[in-house]
């Protein structure tokens, strides 16, 4: 390999442990001392980089303490993207998910130190939440693409990508919500079952009620 290739590499790796450096950094004051005491001023002194440095690679504080978030979306995608080509799509997307919890490889937020407390502050503070929104809405897009190539349609044209992703996505919000206001770190696969369980029931009355009214509709 020629010195010109491995200089892009060499800056690539170092842009990178700058990155997290900084959103370690940002994660860990947080956590410590709360959103509002903390500046950007003093998560770059605690990465050793200036301010400017900082705004390189982050829009706000919050963007740097929810950085470690990020790659989850990606995690899951990826095992969406390996389910077999038969299953249905929100099938796949629940079997995903629950692939990703269980990967200890992957670091799911039951395993990883001190998500739980990132995710209980980040429901207490409006600007946390937002941009852990941006987030989720971010990795359901891709979501919504890889639904969409399953089953072989164009999303901007089919709605059934987006509405699969969507109530997915709402059952493992759901289930992060009630894991949160619960109080057990560990419950996090539990609850994402139980949530899944939930849409897939309200989907099987949703049925039934449908078939019920078009039996009384025909014979009325």
């Amino acid at each position: 390999m020629t010195p010109e290739r491995k200089t892009p590499d060499r800056r690539s790796r170092k842009a990178r442990r700058t990155r997290d450096t900084l959103a370690q950094a940002a994660f860990e004051l947080v956590l410590d001392r709360g959103l509002r005491n903390v500046t950007v001023e003093e998560i770059a002194e605690a990465a050793d980089v200036d301010r400017r440095t900082f705004s390189r690679y982050f829009p706000s504080k919050e963007a740097a303490a929810l950085d470690s978030l990020r790659g989850d979306g990606d995690r899951i995608n990826a095992a969406l993207r390996a389910r077999p080509a038969p299953e249905p799509p929100l099938l796949a997307y629940r079997r995903a998910v629950l692939d990703w919890l269980a990967d200890p490889g992957a670091e799911a937020w039951h395993r990883r130190p001190r998500i739980f407390e990132l995710l209980v502050v980040a429901e207490e503070e409006p600007t946390l939440y937002a941009v852990f929104h941006h987030i989720r809405v971010d990795a359901q897009e891709d979501s919504i693409a890889i639904v969409a190539d399953r089953l072989g349609v164009d999303p901007r044209q089919d709605i059934r990508p987006a509405v699969t992703v969507a109530a997915g996505a709402g059952a493992l919000l759901a289930a992060q919500a009630a894991w949160v206001r619960g109080g057990r770190p560990d419950a996090l696969p539990e609850r994402v079952a139980e949530a899944f369980d939930a849409l897939a029931e309200t989907a099987r009355e949703a049925a039934e009620g449908t078939e019920e009214a078009a039996e009384t509709e025909a014979t009325s």
